[in-house]
């Protein structure tokens, strides 16, 4: 597979999208694994982690092909731009995972989790791929690593620079971005108006970035009145 310019920043988007929406399964990881002894939890993260991702890699496989079905792809990038807003303007949620007492039952609760809570990420990286299923490998063999490893540090980055957040937002409508204006119906009248499809993706991420600042920027206002 050759290093190109686009392959690059699929694989680039895939990272980000991935560390961005899955800092929480560092989370899920943790709680998971409290109540085993210390000789257990380092087994139960790696096999946990291995089935989870697993998984992910066919479901997004699945969601790659289905996204070819027409209308699905504007469907999926629709949906994505409200996850991208859900994102940005949600980022105080409170988390709840029962912890194993047990080595299967924290693996199973961190697979399950995972995939309850991954389903964003899975069309996030779908949409990223470019309908490449090796890109959703190697951009999960890189992001993998740096969550498991470097998760604490996410988050606590992620507390303190309120901007990383904006950035994963917008990265995600990009994504969405490119899965709507490569819609095979849209991209053929596009095809007309070549000046259109920049403008339609700067939108659509500036759209997404101000309704998402708007929403804190008023939460924020509103829970601390002057």
């Amino acid at each position: 597979m050759s290093l190109s310019q686009d392959t690059f920043f699929a694989i680039l988007n895939i990272v980000i999208i991935d560390i961005i929406l899955g800092g929480d399964n560092a989370v899920v990881i943790a709680l998971a694994c409290r109540k085993l002894p210390e000789n257990r939890r380092n087994k139960a993260i790696f096999l946990g982690t291995g089935l989870a991702v697993i998984l992910r890699i066919c479901l997004t496989a699945v969601t790659v092909t289905l996204l070819k079905i027409p209308l699905l792809l504007l469907i999926g990038g629709v949906l994505l731009l409200f996850i991208a807003y859900k994102l940005i303007a949600n980022q105080n949620e409170d988390m709840t995972i029962k912890a194993g007492n047990t080595l299967w039952s924290a693996i199973r609760t961190i697979v399950v989790a995972d995939l309850v809570m991954g389903l964003d990420n899975i069309l996030g990286i779908a949409g990223a791929s470019n309908g490449r299923i090796e890109l959703v490998i190697l951009g999960l063999c890189i992001s993998v690593p740096i969550i498991i490893w470097g998760s604490k540090l996410i988050l606590v980055a992620m507390d303190y620079i309120p901007g990383l957040i904006y950035i994963g937002g917008g990265v995600l409508a990009y994504t969405a971005s490119k899965m709507i204006v490569g819609e095979p119906l849209i991209e053929q009248w596009l095809e007309e108006h070549l000046t259109l499809k920049p403008v339609i993706t700067l939108s659509l991420i500036i759209g997404v970035l101000v309704l998402g600042w708007f929403k804190n920027f008023v939460g924020h206002r509103s829970s601390n009145p002057s």
